[in-house]
């Protein structure tokens, strides 16, 4: 059977899992473990791709990621092609080092986020590398470490998952320790480590009262949520690829993009790439970048080049595009303009 294509889709969040290829160690001394996180951090910074959780165990890694300027899977190419190449030559090995391709869960967030932060930064203490959850706040290779504030790396957004335990650092910290804590009682949680029907309601006997029900479910293994969220993602992405496919086939570009955008709000189209701070121009500027990214899958380096902003910033301004609802307006215009 044939595998089936991951999905990505803007700002979503994905579980990802590395595994060495016959379950071996893709990481044998410190020096491993250190260029791992050197370049992790690097190509996080440099896609704007938040990170929410991490650990690096000595034959896998997860990670907890949100799809950002670039999509998930260039960033982990770029990830695992480099260590993979510096791993051989540091230990004279040849072939591949990973087990087939990463693991990639696509997860609603509610009610899975602080859950899969949970789960992935218990993973040394339910390998017995750590004794217990005290001690896994010192330890260098979770992000556990980084949320107790005993580790730093400005690429873990540990802001985002404090915020939902208080206000204040200190009390935040208290409290999300206690977090961890009570789920040291829960053990494995196969629950979360894939998508798929059974796993998103909940369990077997949960499936088996829905169906009892009447209720109609759905499920997909590549998505961790609810079946209405699993139905939304496969709808986008669907959509999606559509609206992509038709865009390249009539050989739309950034260009084309911004005269669209230009002609729509009656602007000149020359000021969507100016210094300008006009309302409107900003307006523009950020329909642009969400259409760039979202339907042309151009990278957030290239409109930032072309567009003469900063990466950080057609990312910010892709986001406020996605609530723009002009922005669905000429996207559906220039589908159908392709469509002819």
């Amino acid at each position: 059977m044939a595998r089936k294509s991951r999905i990505d889709t803007p700002v979503a969040l994905h579980h990802v899992i590395i595994r060495g290829i016959e379950r071996r160690a893709i990481f044998k001394h410190a020096r491993d473990y250190k260029d791992f996180l050197t370049r992790l951090g690097n190509v996080l910074r440099e896609t704007s791709t938040p990170c929410y959780a991490w650990v690096l165990m000595t034959d896998h890694v997860h990670l907890l990621l949100r799809t950002g300027l670039t999509s998930i899977s260039t960033v982990m190419r770029r990830l695992l092609t480099g260590y993979a190449q510096q791993f051989n030559r540091r230990h004279r090995r040849h072939g591949h080092l990973f087990q087939n391709r990463y693991k990639s869960i696509l997860c609603e967030e509610e009610p899975y986020l602080l859950g899969l932060v949970r789960y992935i930064h218990l993973n040394p203490i339910r390998a017995k590398v750590v004794k217990d959850v005290e001690a896994l706040g010192s330890y260098p290779r979770c992000g556990h470490s980084v949320l107790m504030g005993k580790t730093k790396h400005d690429w873990h957004d540990a802001a985002y998952v404090l915020q939902r335990f208080g206000t204040t650092g200190r009390g935040a910290r208290k409290r999300y320790a206690s977090f961890m804590e009570e789920g040291m009682a829960q053990g494995h949680r196969p629950d979360l480590v894939g998508g798929g029907l059974v796993r998103s309601v909940g369990g077997w006997s949960a499936l088996k009262a829905l169906r009892s029900s009447g209720a109609r479910v759905m499920g997909d293994e590549r998505i961790l949520g609810g079946s209405d969220f699993v139905e939304s993602v496969l709808r986008e992405a669907e959509e999606g690829l559509e609206r992509r496919s038709m865009a390249v086939a009539r050989g739309w570009d950034l260009t084309c993009l911004v005269n669209a955008v230009a002609g729509r709000l009656r602007l000149e189209a020359g000021l969507i790439g100016s210094s300008s701070r006009a309302r409107e121009v900003a307006r523009a500027r950020s329909i642009v970048c969400c259409l760039a990214v979202d339907m042309l899958t151009m990278s957030g380096f290239e409109v930032a080049r072309r567009l003469h902003l900063s990466p950080s910033a057609v990312s910010k301004l892709a986001s406020r595009g996605r609530r723009d609802p002009l922005t669905a307006t000429i996207r559906d215009g220039l589908v159908s303009t392709v469509a002819q």
